[in-house]
């Protein structure tokens, strides 16, 4: 079961995900109204997923790459009511994962979760494989020699 942080300064929007994400077989582990009080919480949980509102990353930039440097492993969702194409790309660039768009759809929102961490696992295979490829091919030609 993955822990979650959800990182929203609305009480509403945080109370709603952390019913889909219980609903759907998360342990929701904290729920912070600001960033400091999230990143306690990460220190505290290490958690595997944080979710964290637009709002929230667009008052505190660093927070983002210093989720990142030090989670690197784990899967960061932007909360928002509005993305756009800059935003969202703005967003990869950071470090964001995927997208979780409000209001909350329960369906919605598990399904972008479980297909982000499809896609992530997919990429992972890939470069061990690519890694795993060059190292044989490396031996390969070393025996060669």
């Amino acid at each position: 079961m993955l822990k979650a942080v959800i990182i929203d300064s609305s009480a509403v929007a945080r109370g709603l995900l952390n019913t889909v994400l219980l609903d759907g077989g998360y342990d929701v582990v904290g729920q912070g109204h600001t960033c400091a009080s999230g990143m306690a919480l990460m220190v505290k949980y290490h958690p595997q997923m944080i979710c964290i509102a637009r709002e929230q990353m667009e008052s505190d930039p660093q927070v983002l790459r210093e989720i990142r440097n030090t989670w690197p492993k784990s899967l960061i969702f932007m909360v928002s009511s509005e993305f756009d194409a800059a935003t969202v790309q703005a967003a990869h660039s950071m470090g964001v994962n995927g997208f979780i768009v409000k209001p909350f759809k329960a369906d919605t929102v598990l399904n972008t979760i479980r297909n982000t961490v499809i896609a992530m696992v997919k990429r992972q295979r890939a470069a061990l494989a690519a890694q795993n490829g060059g190292v044989a091919a490396a031996e390969g030609e070393a025996g060669e020699s």
